[in-house]
């Protein structure tokens, strides 16, 4: 469930990564990764544009938006739920598998 921040009207939104179970939140303008690190947990990156493909992940529940147009995913990836959280901003709570 979305939570609106106290500062601004912006959502929250809380993302789980598996297989883990750490969490944090995300604001729905912010990009998962950007959050995740802010918040301490150790996530794999590289380029942080959405072409080097090191974080991607499996989005297992939720939705969310790649703030690019087409990151480097195949049409195929993304139909298969495949993300890359470095350009992925969460438009409700997020539940992440890291592989």
């Amino acid at each position: 469930m979305a939570v609106m921040s106290e500062t601004a009207p912006t959502p929250v939104f809380r993302v789980t990564l598996l297989p883990g179970g750490e969490t944090f939140d995300c604001a729905a303008g912010q990009p998962l990764m950007l959050a995740g690190l802010a918040a301490g947990v150790a996530l794999p990156w590289s380029c942080r544009n959405g072409t080097c493909r090191t974080c991607i992940s499996q989005l297992v529940a939720g939705r969310i938006e790649h703030s690019i147009p087409w990151p480097g995913l195949s049409a195929e990836e993304k139909a298969e739920g495949w993300v890359l959280p470095c350009v992925a901003c969460p438009r409700s709570d997020v539940t992440l598998l890291w592989v």
